[in-house]
């Protein structure tokens, strides 16, 4: 088979059934639990980087218009609708799970000093990949971005166009957005051509 090391990578898109397998792993009798099971789903319902959830404050959630509002890339800021499950799941973790703390992160490390989120030790990846020990998934990336490519693939399949993924994943460029084009193999498949030389 050909290639050519100017082609990007597919993306690395987690199973949906591993994805539900890593939210259903949290344990919801435990603000650790609560926080974790509240991250993954933003990540895998609405696609944010994992520094996104990280700058998340708790004036950035609009409960009368069932709203969260994200500072995306170059500051940036866009307002995503905020589903059920997690609109519920962010107020479970604020209800019973999020400590006490003059922070106004919407999400806190579980050990002291109490603040929020970092980009390592107690960050997003490490939430991640606890979650998919714990879910005993084996995937070759670990990475909280494969939840990101996760849901722009169901959405290709879903029948949303390449513009309407890229407003929903918030990309500045159409060009970030093409990569899901080679991702639908099956509707890519009858557009193939045969290689020269090979078997009709």
């Amino acid at each position: 088979m050909a290639t050519w090391t100017t082609t990007p990578d597919l993306p690395k898109a987690i199973a949906p059934e591993h994805a539900q397998r890593a939210i259903d792993s949290c344990d919801l009798g435990t603000a650790i639990g609560l926080r974790d099971r509240a991250v993954l789903l933003v990540l895998a319902r609405l696609g944010l980087r994992a520094r996104e959830i990280i700058a998340l404050q708790l004036d950035d959630c609009d409960w009368d218009r069932g709203q969260l509002r994200v500072c995306g890339k170059g500051g940036r800021v866009g307002v995503l609708p905020m589903p059920v499950d997690v609109g519920e799941a962010i107020a479970a973790y604020l209800k019973r799970g999020r400590p006490r703390c003059e922070d106004r992160h919407l999400f806190l490390r579980s050990t002291a000093p109490i603040r929020g989120l970092q980009p390592g030790g107690d960050g997003v990846g490490s939430i991640v990949r606890y979650a998919l020990e714990r879910a005993h998934v084996e995937v070759p990336y670990r990475g909280s971005h494969q939840f990101r490519h996760a849901l722009a693939v169901r959405l290709l399949r879903g029948g949303a166009s390449l513009p309407e993924i890229g407003e929903v994943l918030r990309h500045r460029s159409p060009q970030s957005t093409s990569i899901y084009a080679r991702v639908d193999l099956e509707a890519l498949r009858p557009l193939a051509l045969r290689w020269p030389g090979g078997t009709p």
